[in-house]
């Protein structure tokens, strides 16, 4: 029985911390292990299963609670089941398991980010609709310049007689790539100052779509629009998102939310889910940077706006089912 649950959490912690590092250890080592390593696991163990079973009548301590059942968890693996050592890296088992099934654990995280971006689109839509002027400040690369149908127009007539992109794709491709990589990964570092910085980062890009999405439907080329946005921009936006949401997990591991275990051991608890999600975001980039070089920067008379529309649909549809639904057994397996 737990007189004072406070020194108790206090007390029990270390031991805590010493079982996760233990099997920190054994999954990252090759190594042969000894006696006395197995001898203390086994105790680590034990006695961390005869805290949770302690905890579990404490309905305040949630996240105490459930990063001990994790923990047991994983400890229960190690002794009675055995981990099956992979000879190296799967690619594409973290691909199509562990990078979608990591995105869904911390789905209130992207949910969060997904209603910054709103909120700033929703500002950078109401911004230019009530002060035109502010579209020179507000939008970047150009479209603050000129109206967006005297840019349309102007695409539209250097698509027909050249290719302006002949010889320079690979370029310009690796360019945005980069680009929104930096991006991505200063949005998951920004996260470190409580998830603030990965916040402004997120509201200000939400601020620039709502922007640029509002100066072209209000001049009538929203065909246009999605047609060039949607080929490379079905994948980049929501990569933006993830980068945003492993902002937040940071933030959040930071912060500790009422979880009593040290700030060493929590940020070590997601250290392995802000690689998946950041290496996941990098590789959804590589791909929508191909995709804007090569396809989206080809408009009528060129490629079809309904033919982009469409692969640009697809794309989108393919990117919801393969983050929603891949990996699902593992997830049932974890349960």
């Amino acid at each position: 029985m737990i007189i004072n649950l406070e020194q108790f959490i206090k007390s029990e912690t270390p031991f805590w911390e010493e079982l996760d590092e233990l099997l920190i250890k054994f999954a990252s080592s090759e190594r042969k292990r000894t006696l006395e390593d197995a001898k203390r696991l086994h105790y680590l163990y034990e006695r961390a299963s005869s805290d949770l079973n302690k905890l579990i009548t404490f309905s305040a301590e949630r996240e105490t609670r459930a990063h001990l059942e994790n923990l047991v968890a994983r400890a229960y693996s190690e002794v009675h089941v055995g981990r099956v050592r992979q000879v190296g890296f799967r690619p594409l088992h973290w691909f199509f398991n562990t990078f979608p099934c990591t995105f869904r654990r911390h789905i209130k995280a992207f949910n969060m980010i997904v209603l910054v971006t709103a909120v700033g689109c929703l500002f950078g839509w109401f911004t230019v609709a009530f002060d035109p002027d502010a579209k020179a400040i507000l939008l970047p690369f150009g479209h603050g310049e000129r109206d967006a149908s005297e840019r349309v127009r102007l695409e539209e007539q250097m698509g027909k007689h050249e290719d302006r992109l002949a010889g320079h794709k690979a370029q310009f491709s690796s360019h945005l790539m980069q680009n929104n990589i930096s991006v991505s990964i200063r949005a998951m570092a920004f996260g470190a100052a409580w998830g603030i910085g990965t916040i402004l980062i997120i509201f200000y890009n939400g601020i620039i779509m709502g922007g640029i999405v509002f100066d072209y439907i209000n001049s009538g080329e929203t065909e246009f629009l999605l047609a060039w946005l949607l080929p490379h921009g079905s994948i980049e936006i929501p990569a933006i998102l993830l980068a945003g949401q492993a902002g937040l997990v940071l933030g959040g591991a930071i912060i500790g939310w009422g979880d009593r275990v040290s700030l060493r051991a929590r940020l070590r608890r997601i250290a392995p889910d802000l690689v998946t999600l950041i290496a996941g975001v990098s590789l959804m980039l590589v791909w929508a940077g191909i995709i804007e070089a090569f396809f989206s920067q080809y408009h009528e008379p060129v490629l079809p706006y309904s033919l982009k529309i469409a692969f640009g649909t697809l794309e989108l549809l393919a990117l919801i089912y393969f983050l929603a639904r891949c990996g699902r057994a593992a997830d049932e397996s974890a349960t």
